[in-house]
């Protein structure tokens, strides 16, 4: 079951594309926005990324960090990362545990590929509650970016 509204956030440590250990609890007192998504590379994770990348600037002084996770490996976000300049850490939920425990994880996703994140959008207040909790069935379907946004102001 997804997160709810109200919930504290798992506690996570994961690499980045940098290839350094990234935790939850390195942002306390900051809000922080996560963004779960299926796979480096494609079409409509390459949309949800870039509008967060685009939108950058609107974080700046909000006392806020986007953090973008999925089960890629830290090698393949590298070069998602910097083929499209996103100024955010991507992280590898590779062994897919937080995934699992954030609610956003389809146990089988198309072509049969097992235990892949879903496209889900979580905003954590600054003690990591959560505020904002939408989980996407669809692999088609962009979080809402204004609702985020909203939350963030």
């Amino acid at each position: 079951m997804a997160l709810q509204i109200g919930n504290q956030a798992p506690e996570f440590t994961l690499f980045s594309s940098d290839l350094k250990e990234v935790s939850l609890s390195d942002y306390a007192g900051k809000k922080v926005i996560i963004h779960f998504f299926p796979m480096a590379f494609t079409g409509v994770c390459t949309t949800q990324l870039c509008t967060m990348r685009d939108n950058f600037g609107f974080y700046e002084g909000l006392n806020a960090v986007v953090l973008g996770i999925s089960v890629d490996s830290p090698f393949t976000l590298a070069k998602f990362k910097a083929d499209n300049n996103y100024q955010f850490d991507l992280l590898s939920d590779f062994n897919k545990t937080v995934s699992q425990s954030y609610g956003a994880f389809y146990d089988t996703f198309v072509f049969n590929l097992k235990g892949v994140a879903k496209r889900a959008a979580f905003v954590l207040d600054t003690q990591h509650k959560v505020i904002y909790a939408e989980v996407l069935e669809s692999a088609g379907d962009l979080p809402d970016f204004a609702a985020i946004d909203a939350l963030i102001k």
